[in-house]
Order: structure tokens, then sequence, then C-alpha cells
């Protein structure tokens, strides 16, 4: 009989759902999922930089599946947008075809949505019928459907802020909230299909307790990253390693003093220099903690997992300086986006496999 550690968090006390063939099944769901959750973010991002996140204006998870079928449909919903204050404010010039383009994308993201909920209902159900999962890991795994409920409002939450009057985007602080739970969807569904991998290896408390440090940190760091990209932080400030001529640029403290704690969610000196601190912490932390690895436990997984966060952080690093000196465009952002996901999946799948002896 297994005994669950504190490096796996929905683990259930053994079971049927311990036989290998379960636990193959489970995992590979979950890894399915993970994958659906990866391409969900990745349009999710298209959605916001192209300008689309308002073309839906309603929130209907059901009969909101439907596109619009007919040119009578499609003037209905372009009515609905012209209502909006994106339209009056940015886009009074738009065309019917122009307005067709912007809501595919986000009825796409809405229908990408969906589809993870399909995905996730029929293989719970299998896999219970089956009675491959029981107990407090079938009630661990509802857990991450409720999670998955819970986004998709978040989501409508976030869009809501965004047709408020004198508004033509959505609320950073709401963009913030709806990645970063995207972002931890996405951690926990890989955290826990690595962690139902039986492992021989086991090391310190101590580096266990860096490894999950990781993790936590770089989900900081993409919720800053989302409160850059709500600000549209990076079409300022295009300079590297400096802003502004300065490490530490004065309008950061003039925003804090006009802003006060306002300043860390919409201050857009702040929230860029916040996420470059966080990206140089991360990386620092990172080093630290592959170099110990190397030293302790050479020629190990957890060495090779570590060394690849490392490499992972690098490119993305690089990325994102990219990014912010070509002026954020949207291949650019796209791929900053998508390594940002890299680095959490491997950095989950290494906090989940660290087990402490």
């Amino acid at each position: 009989m297994s005994t669950p550690s504190s490096a796996q968090p929905f683990a259930a006390s053994p079971s049927p759902d311990d036989n290998p063939r379960a636990l193959r099944l489970i995992r590979l769901w979950l890894f399915l999922l993970a994958g659906l959750v990866f391409a969900m973010v990745l349009v999710g991002g298209a959605t916001r930089m192209t300008g689309s996140g308002l073309a839906i204006t309603e929130w209907k998870p059901v009969l909101g599946a439907l596109p619009p079928l007919n040119e009578q449909d499609w003037l209905s919903e372009f009515e609905k947008y012209k209502a909006i204050p994106q339209y009056a404010l940015l886009n009074a010039q738009m065309q019917l075809a122009e307005f067709k383009s912007i809501y595919w994308w986000e009825w796409g993201h809405r229908q990408l949505g969906r589809f993870v909920g399909v995905v996730f209902a029929l293989g719970y159900i299998g896999l219970y019928m089956g009675g491959h999962i029981r107990g407090r890991r079938a009630l661990a795994l509802l857990g991450l459907g409720v999670l998955g409920g819970l986004q998709a409002f978040v989501g409508w939450f976030m869009v809501a802020s965004g047709l408020k009057p004198g508004m033509t985007a959505v609320e950073p602080v709401r963009l913030m909230l709806h990645l970063t739970l995207a972002s931890m969807i996405f951690a926990l569904l890989i955290t826990t299909a690595t962690a139902l991998k039986p492992r021989q290896e086991r090391i310190s408390p101590a580096h266990a307790k860096m490894a999950r440090g990781l993790l936590i940190l770089t989900l900081i760091q993409i919720a800053l990253g989302a409160l850059v990209a709500g600000n549209h932080a990076g079409l300022i400030y295009n300079t590297w390693p400096m802003m502004d001529g300065h490490f530490l640029p004065p309008v950061v403290f003039q925003e804090w003093q006009d802003k006060g704690a306002e300043a860390f969610v919409d201050g857009i000196a702040v929230v860029q220099f916040n996420h470059r601190l966080g990206a140089y912490l991360l990386l620092s932390l990172a080093l630290l903690h592959a170099y110990q690895i190397s030293k302790a436990y050479p020629g190990t997984s957890a060495r090779k997992r570590s060394t690849a966060i490392v490499w992972l952080m690098v490119v993305q690093s690089l990325i994102g300086i990219g990014t912010l000196v070509m002026v954020v465009p949207f291949h650019m952002a796209l791929t900053h986006q998508a390594f940002a996901m890299l680095v959490l999946g491997m950095t989950a799948a290494h906090a989940a496999a660290c087990r402490a002896r």
C-alpha cells in the first residue's frame, strides 16, 4: 500500500484507483485536459490582442454555443456590439465584415471552454463508472471540475467590466484574475497527473520546498504579466535593461505617490517594473535551485528537470525582452504567453515529482 506524500496534492488512499491501468487512464485524461487548457490560454491571449474580447456582449453558457446562422443574426449581434462603449469610442467606423472577424475570435475562445468542460465531464463519468476513481480522489478530481466552472464565471465577470460606461477594455485586475485562475487549473492538472506516476527518487524537504516555491513564484509572475497586458504597459519604456534610463525610474515612485496601492494594478510604470523584477527573482531562484539539485543529486531526473526549468526561463526571458523592445508585436507576445505556460508546466511537474524523503 502506498502512502500519499505532501507532493501528491490529490492522491487518494489506496484503493482500486491505484492499479496501473487506472492510474494510466487518469493521467492521460488529465494531460489531455492540460493540453486543452494550454490551447485555451493561447486562444484567450490572441482574443485579447486582437481586441475581440468584448465582441459578444451576453453570457449564454448553453445557447451561446450556436454562432449567428444567417445575415439577420449577424446584424442582430452587431447591433448589440454597437451599444457598448468600445464600439462608440474605438470602432465607430467598423463594418460588419470586421465585426465578424473579432466575433469569431471570442466565439472560438468560449467554444473551446465549452469543449474543455465536455472532455472533463465525459472523462470523469467514464472513469467513475469504470471504477477507476473513488473516494477522496473522486472528490478531488471533481474539485478540478468545479474550478473549471468557476473559471467560466470569472471569464464573464472579466468581460462584464469592459461593458461599463466609458470602458473600452476589461479591467486589468479582472484580466489578472482570469489568467491566474486558468494558470492555477493548468498547474493543478499537471501536478495531479505527475503525482500519480510511481517514482523512486527522494530529495530533502528543503529542496522539495524550494521546488514548490518556484511553482508559486511562477504563478505570481504570470499574474504580474497579466497586469502588464491589461494596462498595455508593454507599449512604453521599450528598452532593456533600463526603464527610461534608470533601473528603477522615478516615475515608479510618482505613481505610488499618486495612486497609492492602486498603482500595483493600474500604474503603468509600476506594473512593468514589478514584472521585470519578478523575472529577475524567478530566474535567480531557478538557478540556485538547479545548482543545489545538481550538487546533491547528480544524474537524477530531479537534476534534469531543474536544469530544463532554467533553460526554459532563459528562453522565456529573451522572448520577453524581445517582445518589449519590438513594442509587443502579435507573434512575439503570443509566443511569450505560450512559453510562460511551458515554464509553469515544467515547474508544476517538478514540484509534484520532488517527493521529500
